[in-house]
């Protein structure tokens, strides 16, 4: 099973849905907008992606320049910021079994196979 965290708003992730839905049937699609994770769910992404909060952080976003950015935030003061603001979450994030890659380029999909 292929799990999708998905922006439709981002060209990238409307890409990265399109290739894995040529691909597979039975694709998992999360747009984590509209449903977002807790504290946990985003602990346990950053264990399969083998990274830490602040790699799964947009630092572009204006809600991260204006509210956390030059702060020395611990890895649950990170994850909180992502938990209160699901925008901050890079994406797209493709899951395949205890392994993740943000698919940024699309390319790193091929890590998962």
């Amino acid at each position: 099973m292929i799990t999708i965290y998905h922006n439709p708003r981002c060209g990238k992730s409307r890409d990265c849905v399109r290739h894995f839905e040529t691909i597979f049937e039975d694709i998992n699609i999360v747009q984590y907008l509209q449903a977002p994770l807790d504290h946990k769910a985003i602990t346990t992404l950053l264990q399969k992606l083998n990274c830490s909060a602040l790699e799964l952080v947009r630092t572009k976003e204006p809600i991260w320049i204006t509210n956390y950015s030059g702060k020395e935030l611990s890895e649950n003061e990170i994850i909180d910021a992502i938990v209160q603001h699901p925008i901050l979450m890079e994406r797209p994030i493709v899951v395949k079994g205890d392994k993740a890659v943000i698919a940024r380029p699309l390319e790193r999909i091929d890590d998962l196979f």
